[in-house]
């Protein structure tokens, strides 16, 4: 043990047999030599607390919370210390916080019923005493599980439960943490099988419905959501658990008018519900309602002046102008020491929108690389394994490989691939503008059929992955092609063809063509600068781990350009580009060429795609409402400074790159 691991056990020693003074001799000492040890400042907190020296404990966590801001135990030292000084709402924000980092803190949804209480908040202090009571009857190795899942240990945690789930087969607890266990680890195929075995057996199981609910979104299977939905709507029609899962299926489902018919249920028994002013905001964006969502944010961050997806959503309108005083809001609420990681970097990122659309471009570009710096924390991305995957398609995907036809002969999907904020939203718009194509979503289908094609491998495992592409069988490449459209019909209705819009699809264009052989796939290409600034600029809602990164996005957009250069040997001609640049000078032309390409007749509707009415869910969903304008392509020249690292790494693609001076 070194000498920090032997003073730590003979401090927790000392509070088990009461000592707190002369365990707090010891911390002293110690804090000197190792002045941001997280543990150490913990473990004073408790002794101050102990020791009934609250306000002492307060600074001590303050100081601990500025170290680490996701400490969830620490949140709930706070809750105490402040409901010791009967400072009733700083002690249910402070629990808040904590059940927020780390659901499985008994004492956490104890002390946050009781604070509530006292503060009237009678039915919300309910829902914490049933949490409490939930988790007080739960095997104490399940509460330890939930934490570390909570903590990001999620193989030791899945080890546990598994382990757990021998003895006790059917525990409805342990089964339900393993599916979100699955979920969070990306196995959801998993996490839907046990969730749903789980209901089987309890079908009074509210929360793992919710969960599943969850799991099933994940994997667009939005009719299913939608159908455990309803019987959870049936069973409690005014719960607003219920009706906010309820609005968040139905929107879903393209179901905009359900989905907002039930958020507003939600809001007339409380209208207090950030989340669900949040959720109304996103669905009234989605059906083009831009200054109905933007009183839904408003009113979201009013509620929770800390609430940064609330700002974060504002900026995501692209065409939002934050006021004087919410950016003075925004700065204050990034001094708090106690605000969640989640909530400052989302404020980072709308900040430095805001200060980008003033002309402030250095402080701006300050906020964007402190946003990307705290949101990399909490992600797990290895350039090494990106490139080690590139090498792997280009190795295996041969002109060999495809010489043998195979798959579901179906000329319905057209794929749009390319990287994020390269236009490929713009194309899908263009594309269903005409009579004979369906624009859907960016559908998970492809990716999971590679995951699983890959099995349950560790990152730091050998891939077996796109190796197996070899093995198929005709046979099976049949059957995963008729897979993959009978999969996806739920997103299409009648018209002959339907885009997949999942721009990192273009790693898995071998898989494509092994499965579909006469699949469209349309590569949208974009500057490089203006491309990988305008993703390190987005706060994606999930995926696209490379992109908080100047030095991550300029690897990932080389290996993109090396493997695409490979698809484009091993399939000569197959795969049409186009360059944004292009479509903005003479849209027309490339509109033709696009068509022609998908052998459809041209239609002049695909030139005014901005009146096309339709649901428009990424980050681009505003700009594909307006017609083109040139704003946007040299944006990135505002920070030209700032990208000179990028402009360095990206040299060679930057000199072969068509469209605008080098």
């Amino acid at each position: 043990m070194t000498d920090i691991d032997t003073a730590l056990a003979q401090i927790k020693q000392q509070l088990n047999d009461k000592q707190y003074d002369q365990a707090l001799l010891n911390i002293t000492p110690q804090l000197v030599q190792y002045p941001e040890h997280a543990e150490l400042w913990y473990l004073k907190s408790v002794c101050q607390r102990y020791l009934k020296l609250s306000d002492a404990a307060i600074e001590s966590l303050q100081t601990l919370l500025a170290l680490q801001p996701e400490y969830g135990r620490a949140f709930q030292e706070l809750g105490h210390n402040f409901s010791a000084l009967s400072r009733m709402q700083d002690a249910a924000e402070a629990y808040q916080q904590a059940v927020q980092r780390n659901n499985a803190l008994p004492a956490s949804w104890r002390g946050l019923a009781v604070a509530l209480k006292q503060l009237g908040q009678e039915q919300e202090a309910a829902a914490a005493l049933n949490q409490f009571q939930y988790l007080n009857k739960q095997a104490p190795i399940l509460l330890s599980i939930a934490s570390m899942r909570n903590e990001g240990r999620l193989y030791k945690a899945e080890r546990l439960c598994r382990d757990f789930l021998q003895q006790h087969p059917h525990d409805p607890s342990a089964m339900r943490l393993l599916g979100l266990i699955g979920m969070d680890l990306g196995v959801l195929d998993d996490a839907d099988f046990v969730l749903e075995s789980c209901l089987e057996l309890h079908p009074d199981f509210d929360q793992a419905r919710i969960d599943f609910i969850t799991v099933l979104q994940k994997r667009q299977q939005f009719k299913r959501a939608m159908e455990q939905a309803n019987i959870l709507l049936d069973k409690q029609p005014n719960n607003i658990t219920a009706l906010t899962a309820g609005g968040n299926a139905a929107m879903s489902i393209g179901d905009l008018e359900l989905a907002l018919t039930l958020f507003d249920r939600a809001l007339l028994i409380n209208a207090n519900l950030q989340g669900v002013q949040l959720a109304k905001g996103h669905a009234l964006k989605t059906a083009g309602d831009t200054s109905g969502a933007v009183d839904c944010y408003r009113k979201a961050y009013e509620i929770q002046s800390d609430f940064g997806d609330a700002y974060w959503s504002l900026a995501n309108l692209k065409t939002y102008r934050f006021s004087d005083g919410e950016i003075k809001i925004m700065k204050n609420q990034l001094e708090v020491p106690t605000i969640s990681l989640v909530d400052r970097y989302s404020i980072c990122f709308a900040l430095a929108k805001s200060l980008e659309d003033s002309g402030d471009y250095s402080q701006s570009f300050h906020y964007y690389q402190r946003g990307n710096q705290l949101k990399k924390q909490q992600i797990d991305y290895s350039a090494e394994n990106n490139k080690r995957d590139t090498q792997l398609q280009i190795q295996v995907c041969t002109k060999n490989l495809f010489t043998v036809a195979r798959g579901y002969e179906d000329k319905a999907p057209i794929f749009i691939v390319g990287l994020p904020r390269a236009g490929s939203t713009l194309l899908e718009q263009i594309l269903s503008s005409h009579s004979m194509v369906e624009g859907t979503l960016e559908l998970p289908n492809i990716p999971a059929m590679a995951h699983k094609l890959n099995g349950r491998r560790r990152r730091d495992e050998e891939p077996k992955y796109p190796g197996v592409l070899a093995e198929l069988t005709p046979e099976q490449c049949l059957k995963l092609g008729r897979q993959y459209i009978e999969e996806t019909r739920i997103h299409r209705t009648d018209t002959p063809f339907f885009i997949d819009k999942m721009p990192n699809n273009f790693r898995h264009i071998g898989l494509i063509k092994t499965i579909l052989p006469n699949a469209k796939i349309i590569d949208a290409r974009r500057h490089p600068l203006a491309c990988c600034f305008s993703a390190f600029k987005q706060l994606f809602a999930e995926g696209q781990l490379f992109s908080y990164s100047l030095d991550d996005l300029a690897g990932y957009y080389i290996d993109y350009t090396q493997l695409m250069t490979h698809w484009d040997d091993v399939f000569p001609g197959a795969i049409h580009r186009v360059f944004y640049e292009q479509v903005v000078d003479d849209l027309e032309l490339e509109v033709r060429r696009l068509l022609e390409y998908c052998q459809l007749p041209f239609e002049p509707q695909c030139l005014e795609f901005h009146k096309t009415r339709r649901a428009v869910r990424t980050a681009s969903a505003e700009q594909v409402r307006q017609p083109l304008y040139r704003g946007g392509i040299d944006q990135w020249q505002n920070f030209a400074e700032q990208l000179d690292p990028l402009v360095v790494r990206l040299a060679d693609v930057l000199s072969h790159y068509p469209c605008v001076d080098k």
